[in-house]
């Protein structure tokens, strides 16, 4: 059998940027945060940033080469790849395994699913093609459950070297992780890699809205896979080794619009009768069989089972991830989203839940949310402040890695007065009116004094908010003692808005023996 450096060239490039986006969504330690360009030529992170440039370059890729994005850019389609790989096609000693076979295209099907993406785009919501999209699907895997595994590896390491006085690699803790999150990212998994073992690019060519839309392009391309009638001998080696399954082998016809530039077939022709090669667009090639009528009945059928199902989920309870021993609090009906996000109009529009800004928010406020905020929200990040743990104030790391323009770019001040939420206290909770005891954890960690101290009663402070300086950052929030609902908590701005500055204030001494924070 020979070597194709076509496919030699494919399979290190897709192995290099594969390796690269994996560390980039494992990173726990911040060591790939200079490394997000793979993930902005993503094709849709590009088109829902507005990247003219990515977009284009993409398709003038496609329409010359062929659908080489799938192949050596999209990292799920690498996955199903890797996956696909293990099943080892073909005889091994007395063991049969099975071979790819060509299989009729499900237009119908998939070019139905691409206008329900363009339309739900349109319709300012990216709900449906969050969850479609390859990036972004891998992404929530690589997150969910492949960093999981880094950071129990890495733990190991850290137990063993601590026994040995090496301290050089150290101890994580993760708080980013929902069940929802993780059961969606797992299902998606068994399910892509069940197609993988079976069909190979099923997915890429039949529910992938990238795959279809790159193939009504890839099926004109200059260069293309192209069967030589005069040296094909028919032995159907190239329709076995072809994991997309658009070869026809009977009909000596290759399907453009679903071949990913893989190269796998190069290699198996004995005869010279497959070739990569300068093609004339618009051609007219052989006329493979149309589906039957109960073909395309099934498939009709299947699609509005699925429209069906994913209309349901809106009408999941939204206050079940709100409610703490039947208190619901309020304040958490609307997702607080990250600053940089303008609005959460905005966000709901440009946001795909990659989960990238989750992996590298270095205090793991970022969560996926559940059903909470509805179907329109699922998985998409939101702020949630635990103990200890809040919004940097001068920190934009989330804001740098996101690759779909759902959240801008800010400068440390500009993040400084970004208004996310404001702060609301709730005097009934607050152990100074329950407790008659002195407090002040969230004056003492506001970091701009919009929480301070006003006089109470026999000599006590309580809280008071001044919401025209408070940027939401949750440090009041997460200091707070009562619990499950705490007396001081951040509401969202569903709009951001630009706080004032803080006035600075004389610095005064404190003597650290007369502070009592009541616990």
């Amino acid at each position: 059998m020979k070597t194709n450096i076509l496919k030699v060239i494919t399979v290190a490039v897709a192995s290099i940027v594969f390796a690269v986006l994996l560390l980039l969504f494992c990173d726990f330690a911040g060591w790939m945060q200079d490394f997000p360009d793979l993930a902005r030529i993503q094709f849709i992170p590009a088109l829902l940033r507005g990247s003219i440039i990515a977009v284009v370059s993409l398709i003038l890729m496609t329409f010359i080469f062929g659908r080489l994005y799938c192949s050596i850019i999209c990292p799920f389609g690498i996955l199903q790849d890797i996956i696909s790989w293990f099943t080892r096609r073909g005889k091994k000693k007395n063991r049969r395994r099975l071979w790819f076979r060509y299989a009729k295209p499900q237009n119908i099907l998939r070019y139905s699913i691409l206008a329900l993406c363009i339309i739900s785009l349109l319709s300012g919501t990216t709900a449906l093609i969050s969850h479609l999209d390859p990036y972004s699907n891998f992404g929530r895997i690589a997150t969910n459950l492949f960093r999981p595994v880094a950071v129990v590896l890495n733990n190991i390491v850290s137990n063993v070297g601590e026994k040995f006085h090496n301290y050089d690699i150290y101890h994580v803790t993760l708080h980013t992780h929902e069940i929802v999150s993780i059961t969606f990212a797992a299902s998606v998994l068994a399910a892509v890699a069940v197609m993988s073992l079976m069909r190979g690019r099923l997915f890429c060519n039949t529910i992938c809205p990238v795959g279809s839309l790159l193939g009504l392009i890839s099926k004109y391309s200059l260069f293309k896979i192209t069967i030589n009638q005069e040296h094909c001998t028919g032995c159907g080696l190239c329709e076995k080794a072809c994991k997309a399954q658009c070869i026809s082998s009977k009909n000596k016809h290759v399907d453009g619009s679903r071949c990913v530039a893989c190269f796998n077939c190069l290699d198996r022709c004995r005869e010279n009768g497959v070739k990569y090669r300068l093609s004339i667009p618009f051609h007219k090639v052989p006329a493979v069989a149309r589906p039957s009528i109960a073909d395309r009945a099934g498939r009709r059928d299947f699609l509005a089972t699925g429209v069906a199902v994913a209309a349901t989920l809106p009408f999941v309870h939204t206050l079940a991830a709100n409610r703490h021993n039947g208190i619901i609090d309020e304040t958490k009906l609307t997702p607080i989203t990250p600053p940089g996000s303008i609005s959460l109009e905005h966000f709901k529009k440009h946001c795909t839940a990659c989960h990238l800004c989750i992996t590298h928010c270095p205090q793991q406020i970022l969560k996926p949310a559940k059903f909470n905020f509805g179907f329109s929200y699922l998985l998409k990040p939101h702020l949630v402040f635990y103990e200890m743990a809040y919004c940097n104030y001068g920190c934009t790391v989330c804001s740098e890695i996101c690759p779909n323009g759902a959240i801008h770019r800010l400068t440390s001040e500009e993040k400084q007065v970004t208004q996310i939420g404001i702060a609301e206290f709730d005097q009934s909770r607050c152990v100074v009116f329950t407790d008659n005891t002195s407090c002040g954890a969230c004056s003492e960690h506001c970091p701009t004094q919009a929480v301070h101290m006003v006089d109470y009663k026999d000599g006590l402070t309580i809280p008071h908010v001044l919401p025209e300086i408070c940027i939401g950052c949750g440090a009041c929030e997460s200091i707070c003692p009562v619990i499950p609902v705490k007396a001081i908590n951040v509401r969202a701005n569903e709009v951001h808005k630009i706080a004032e500055k803080p006035v600075d204030e004389e610095q005064k001494a404190v003597n650290q023996e007369d502070l009592d924070f009541g616990f």
